[in-house]
């Protein structure tokens, strides 16, 4: 009866929406509390851009030469490709702009239309409103960015004074008039911008709050075809930098429509057919469509019932992440983001010639990838093809990270699956890994680095553990997973172990997986991964960035960094531990914060662990140090490991040991 259902469903929406039709596909939303939970699960972050009090603040003013953005998470479908469609659209936001520094402003900001995945630049800062820098200030096709500035501070570029401009490609506006902000300080300015695809017009009106709408230098418009500019996919926000001044750049609420002009498709119909082209393409579609139904329907029924069967005779176990058979299912997902054909990611990375390695893993290589026709550097991560497990790793990276949207999380740009390879691409993060800063040869990080780092990981996984919409347990988090931006803002990467949990019910117990040195010893014990193991990896890594010492150390006898710390801590000499390549520079409470956290999050009873929020409020200073036992190692004896028993736990290990990058 079940079956019979879902095959009359199909059928009903198949009949409703037949697949010879061209679907139109629209953009809709609007948003007037940015820290709203369902708002929060559609806006993404980048560098300084946060919401704060419901606002967007698109960057800091503590500090100079900051870059932020804040963008829509879903994509906008611009055009469309097979039909040469291009979408009308329709934008209206809310705006101030304060001075921070000296009375003078700063270098404004920018709403902004760039490629999916548009990354910031490297050097970005300063009047370049994070979508340029000084290589791609000018007019460069490749560039393919569209925004509308709002500038605030005079330039050579520009006209000298403070005005909205249009730009295409370059921070040069091809179309400008004047912004009186100085006589609105302070006040919300509301901003209206749309796109006619019929005639290629966009126009552009502002008004600030207390004055008339109709004000000769409100407003102007500018001819543009975006297709020429702009590819099918592009994602659509906010992005601003300062340079040696500062201020504040706030957004109060956004709302955004948009609807592919459906009547072009008719076009080719004839003008002397009236109505009829469109009559004729209906009957046509919806007679194939009621055609194949009876095939469709008998197909689903067949198809059904060999599925139940097998069902009923093959163990699809695969730790609960699915087959093989579910690979064309989760590549073809709409949330997936584009698939690239395996020739451009050949000619991307030099046919994966060793001087673009950027770091091995024990399931794959990541190599440094230029995709020419996006002008975008990016990490290609290609899969052994001898690795056993290399489709279900494929698989589950895909779907995970496919359906995961934070600031802190590595950004997934697409995939590729030909010639038998698997690819994943990922944002190219130029700092490389946080294992080759704290353990490598590159110049220690600073204390105010290192914090970032840590609170910044501590966000990833609250949003993994409660603010996703499915929780995740990431199995693998480590240093060499965790990847630094230009700015050293923080992302956690390697997704491929990763799995949705149901946070009610108890998890299954599975082949351990992970990295040694940062497995709980439940985990190791039992094989059940939790929300409390997650946190002991955490809590591990919390301590490398304060020690600048591995949690284990390859080839030698040592007494592990957890019992390490536990005995300083023990003995009241717990800031002896600290990294000597600090000399000295850091923050005390700061500093006594972090160790303290880690040894909380590393406690061998995982039910006294904090959760990440927990976590997050100590290390803010916001809540007291955790009391910790001074018996809460005691039934862990301090065993000195053997090369011998470190080599044996990372045989069983194969696919997660360390990545060395170099930038990822």
């Amino acid at each position: 009866m079940r079956l019979l259902e879902k095959v009359t469903t199909f059928v009903l929406l198949l009949a409703l929406h037949p697949p010879f039709l061209k679907t139109v596909e629209s953009l809709n939303f609007n948003i007037t509390n940015f820290n709203d939970p369902e708002s929060e699960k559609t806006m993404a972050y980048v560098g300084d851009g946060q919401a704060t009090n419901g606002t967007i603040q698109l960057n800091i003013v503590d500090y100079l030469f900051r870059v932020g953005r804040a963008l829509y998470a879903k994509p906008l479908h611009l055009w469309d490709a097979s039909s040469s469609v291009l979408t009308d659209f329709t934008t209206r936001f809310t705006f101030t702009i304060d001075r921070a520094t000296n009375g003078t402003y700063a270098d404004g900001f920018a709403f902004y239309m760039a490629p999916h995945g548009y990354q910031i630049p490297p050097n970005a800062a300063g009047g370049t409103f994070a979508l340029f820098n000084t290589t791609s200030n000018t007019f460069i096709p490749h560039n393919h960015v569209l925004a509308v500035e709002f500038d605030t501070l005079n330039g050579t570029i520009d006209p000298p004074m403070q005005h909205v401009g249009i730009d295409d490609n370059s921070l040069k506006s091809v179309a400008f008039a004047k912004l009186d902000i100085d006589k609105n300080l302070g006040k919300k300015c509301n901003v209206l911008i749309t796109y006619t695809a019929s005639n290629k017009t966009l126009f552009v009106a502002w008004s600030f709050n207390g004055t008339a709408n109709s004000h000769s230098n409100s407003s102007l418009s500018y001819k543009i075809d975006l297709m020429e500019i702009l590819p099918e996919w592009v994602d659509v926000g906010f992005s601003a930098s300062t340079g040696e001044l500062t201020e504040h750049n706030i957004i109060h609420s956004w709302q955004f429509s948009s609807t592919l002009n459906s009547d072009a498709t008719d076009n080719s119909s004839g003008e002397g057919n009236g109505g009829n082209g469109k009559r004729n393409v209906l009957v046509i579609a919806v007679a194939t469509t009621s055609t194949v139904l009876v095939v469709v329907v008998a197909s689903i029924a067949v198809w059904a019932m060999i599925r139940r069967k097998r069902r009923d005779t093959v163990d699809e176990s695969n730790d609960g992440e699915g087959g093989a058979n579910s690979v064309k299912f989760d590549l073809d997902r709409a949330t997936i983001p584009r698939r690239f054909d395996y020739k451009e990611l050949v000619a991307a990375t030099n046919e994966f010639a060793d001087d673009r390695k950027l770091g091995r893993g024990g399931s794959g290589q990541v190599y440094k990838g230029l995709l020419s026709d996006l002008g975008r550097v990016v990490a290609v991560k290609r899969i052994f093809a001898n690795f056993g497990n290399s489709e279900r790793v494929f698989i589950n990276e895909v779907r995970v990270i496919s359906r995961l949207i934070h600031r802190n999380l590595v950004q997934f740009v697409g995939w590729c699956h030909e010639e038998g390879e698997f690819l994943l691409l990922f944002e190219y993060m130029p700092n490389g890994s946080l294992d080759t800063h704290l353990f490598g040869d590159k110049k220690p990080l600073t204390w105010d680095v290192r914090y970032k780092v840590a609170l910044g990981v501590a966000a990833a996984v609250r949003y993994l553990h409660e603010d996703a919409e499915q929780c995740v347990l990431h199995r693998d988090i480590k240093s060499a997973n965790v990847l630094l931006d230009t700015d050293f803002s923080t992302k956690l990467g390697d997704f491929g172990m990763a799995k949705f949990v149901d946070p009610r019910l108890r998890t299954q117990m599975t082949g351990v997986v992970g990295t040694y040195g940062y497995l709980a010893p439940e985990y190791l014990n039992g094989g059940r991964p939790s929300k409390e193991s997650d946190i002991y990896s955490f809590g591990v890594v919390a301590l490398e960035i304060a020690c600048g010492r591995r949690t284990y150390k390859d080839g030698e006898f040592h007494v592990p960094l957890t019992n390490w710390v536990w005995q300083q801590y023990v003995e009241g000499n717990v800031m002896d531990v600290v990294d000597e390549r600090l000399n000295k520079e850091f923050d005390v409470d700061e500093m006594r914060s972090l160790i303290i956290v880690g040894l909380w999050c590393t406690n061998p009873n995982d039910k006294e662990r904090p959760k990440a929020a927990q976590v997050i409020k100590v290390l803010e200073l916001e809540a007291p140090l955790p009391e910790l036992p001074l018996d809460m190692h005691d039934h862990l004896p301090l065993v000195k490991y053997s090369p011998q028993i470190n080599s044996q736990c990372m045989q069983t290990l194969p696919f997660t040991d360390s990545f060395t990058t170099v930038g990822r």
